[in-house]
């Protein structure tokens, strides 16, 4: 198995408005930036357990997701350590079970990264909705340069690419709103 050294997954589902931050984020650091050798940036959505080959692995993964915190609506949240697993676990939405299972069972396989840091944002709604609300869509830019900067930080500049890639049609529409 050939090692990733550092995995960015974006999660969530864009069907649940906020809910899709992370993929919406994830998209545009595809789009805005040039990744590093060694960093692999998908989205995850709402895969959960099918995830799973990917991050035993990696050394480092690096989530971005709508996550649930006492912060108003826009709110910028990063999490390390011991605090990922409490905020995985208390659902924001039903993909949430699936990256806590993920995660436990990476731990159980003893494959898990040897860090894990959850870039996330507080979620006005994870109502059914196309689009992020606007408190929470303002702040997709600032996931990724958030996530730019976990990936310097651990050693993986990612690089601004001079001319953006042009989105697909589903990029398009994941950023409605």
């Amino acid at each position: 198995m050939t090692r990733t050294s550092v995995l960015v997954l974006g999660l969530g589902n864009v069907l649940c408005s906020d809910d899709g931050a992370g993929v919406n984020a994830v998209h545009r650091l595809r789009r805005e930036y040039e990744l590093p050798a060694g960093v692999v940036a998908l989205d995850g959505g709402t895969l959960g357990l099918d995830l799973l080959p990917l991050v035993e692995r990696a050394d480092r993964v690096i989530l971005i997701d709508a996550v649930h915190d006492d912060g108003a609506p826009g709110t910028m949240v990063r999490l390390t350590g011991a605090d990922v697993a409490p905020a995985v676990r208390e659902r924001l939405s039903p993909h949430q079970i699936g990256v806590a299972d993920l995660l436990e069972g990476a731990a159980l396989l003893d494959h898990y990264p040897d860090e894990v840091v959850i870039v996330g944002v507080v979620p006005a709604t994870t109502e059914l909705g196309l689009g992020c609300t606007p408190p929470v869509h303002a702040r997709i830019g600032e996931l990724v340069t958030r996530t730019v900067a976990e990936l310097a930080r651990m050693g993986y500049p990612a690089t601004p690419r001079t001319r953006a890639l042009v989105p697909d049609d589903d990029a398009r529409a994941l950023e409605l709103g």
